[in-house]
């Protein structure tokens, strides 16, 4: 029996679909469980997620010379095109790298030392082929802990005397830092031929994320995002069934993170304090702000995570939690440059120009709409975001369970039926029965970090490459583009990266960086 499936909110087609996949589905798998919490940007914990628990415990290597290896970047031979109009199409990279002897070391450095880079720093540490080298943090206490971790690596606050002095002694860097610094301490890096893995997103604006993706292509040098679930059984999965046809044509895709206590705990409503304080001692807060606009230290909403509630800082819930939930649907539809997004807001962030001005909503919905491709029903397509106040359908969430719908999660619809792919989780297939005897493809579980490294010391192109994530990173930070402008309809020139119909939101794209920060090129 064909699924049957109209994408109309409104529509009685659907609820008749809806009615048939609850009379064929009596019993749910249980697959979709509870939801990691570490990507908040806390210190890693025994819920890490599928991805990130595949750290591998090694002995410490025995001490040896600090001596740089020869250059990795000179000897390696990407073959790397870019697709004629640029990210009207994705990049395109195609890789031939040098044999590497095996006991080739990678020298690397940590930018950012806190929050998630606690986790990013054990993770790269964990790998018998890495040699953590040199740390760097604005905060001399994380400085000193992280220190603890990996004697006798060189230490700096300032990560421009770090890529200075090191030079040829390091041959990657991992960015692990605010939003607002990805580019310039990113970029800075590549252009010296560095190997970068950055967390994401990618860039704080649509302008910067452009700019790097053409910089990590045309330096052919590796990269790597930090959607650790990319690395996953789960989100590998999810690839594989929609690019082969599991659920038939693409109609529609539902993406959420209504993740319990965020709104609460690190989605502040701002603004910001009539007055500031003076900042710790251990914390250099002029290299904290770096590119940004400066403002005076203030306890409790800065500095270590909550930063993301900010414009100046961060890119919103959208902009963080999005990179994940998008991107086993960004690959497995194989997915353009959206041709249009709009937004709908907070009714009181709308409405208080202070709040506007300061901090991103504490709730949005965001509709795009994609060209469409051999995978999905019409030549164009819509896929709709939902957090904080705003929820999928209930008649989507219907699909699986209203009450336990997982809260952080990708529906996406087809002809023939519906896949659900919670964050970190195995995907579900619905109706249930209807797939119950579907074959997967039986993957084995990898390291997000430990691909990185591989792929830098010869090994195949990692999984979330910039080439790969930056077109994906332009459509969700639009999408923040979208949320600035609430109710307006944008149009993407991707090409030319111009909003045509309403122009006055192409200021958004890129920011005015702090004098003596300039980030050339941007």
């Amino acid at each position: 029996m064909r699924f049957r499936f109209s994408c109309c909110p409104s529509s009685t087609r659907r609820t008749a679909a809806i009615e048939q996949v609850k009379s064929m589905s009596q019993t749910r798998s249980s697959a979709v469980g509870a939801l990691p919490f570490f990507l908040l940007g806390f210190p890693p914990r025994a819920c890490y997620a599928e991805a990130m628990s595949q750290t591998i415990k090694v002995p410490e290597p025995a001490p040896r010379p600090m001596n740089p290896l020869p250059p990795l970047i000179s000897r390696r031979r990407f073959l790397s095109t870019t697709a004629a109009t640029s990210l009207a199409a994705p990049f395109l990279i195609e890789s031939s790298l040098r044999a590497v002897t095996p006991n080739a070391k990678l020298n690397h450095a940590c930018i950012g030392l806190g929050g998630m880079g606690v986790g990013d720093l054990q993770n790269f540490k964990s790998h018998p082929r890495v040699q953590i080298v040199a740390l760097c943090d604005v905060d001399a206490n994380t400085l000193q802990g992280a220190a603890k971790e990996v004697p006798g690596a060189r230490l700096y606050r300032d990560w421009r005397e770090l890529l200075e002095k090191e030079g040829d002694r390091i041959d990657s860097v991992n960015v692990t830092v605010p939003d607002h610094m990805h580019c310039a301490i990113a970029m800075s890096a590549i252009r010296r031929g560095k190997h970068v893995y950055c967390q994401k997103p990618m860039c704080h604006d649509v302008a910067e994320v452009r700019a790097l993706t053409e910089a990590a292509v045309k330096k052919k040098v590796v990269t790597q995002l930090g959607t650790q679930m990319a690395a996953g059984v789960g989100d590998r999965t999810t690839v594989h069934l929609l690019r082969s046809g599991a659920i038939g044509k693409i109609k529609h895709a539902y993406l959420c993170s209504n993740r319990p206590g965020a709104v609460q705990d690190y989605r502040l409503p701002g603004p910001r304090p009539a007055q500031g304080q003076p900042p710790p001692s251990q914390l250099d807060w002029d290299l904290w702000i770096g590119t940004a606009p400066t403002r005076p230290f203030a306890p409790d909403i800065y500095h270590p995570v909550k930063w993301r509630a900010w414009l100046d800082f961060g890119t919103g819930w959208s902009g963080d939690i999005g990179c994940h939930i998008f991107d086993a649907v960004w690959k497995g539809l194989k997915m353009q440059p959206p041709k249009s997004v709009i937004a709908e807001v907070q009714q009181s962030w709308k409405d208080s120009s202070a709040r506007r001005a300061d901090n991103w909503p504490q709730g949005d919905h965001i509709t795009w709409v994609f060209p469409g491709n051999e995978l999905t029903e019409s030549k164009e397509w819509t896929l709709e975001w939902f957090d904080g106040e705003y929820f999928p359908p209930k008649e989507i969430r219907a699909l699986y369970s209203v009450e336990d719908y997982p809260s952080e999660s990708a529906m996406v619809v087809g002809t023939e039926g519906a896949l659900l792919n919670g964050l970190g989780t195995s995907p579900l297939l619905f109706p249930e029965a209807k797939f119950k005897d579907l074959k997967r493809p039986k993957l084995e579980a990898r390291n997000h970090y430990h691909h990185f490294v591989d792929a830098c010391l010869g090994g195949a192109m990692c999984e979330s490459h910039f080439a790969q994530s930056g077109p994906m990173t332009e459509a969700i930070l639009l999408g923040t583009v979208a949320i600035r402008c609430p109710g307006q309809k944008l149009e993407w020139d991707a090409k030319r990266m111009r909003i045509p119909n309403f122009k006055d939101a192409e200021r958004y794209l890129r920011r005015e960086y702090r004098k003596g920060w300039e980030v050339k090129g941007v």
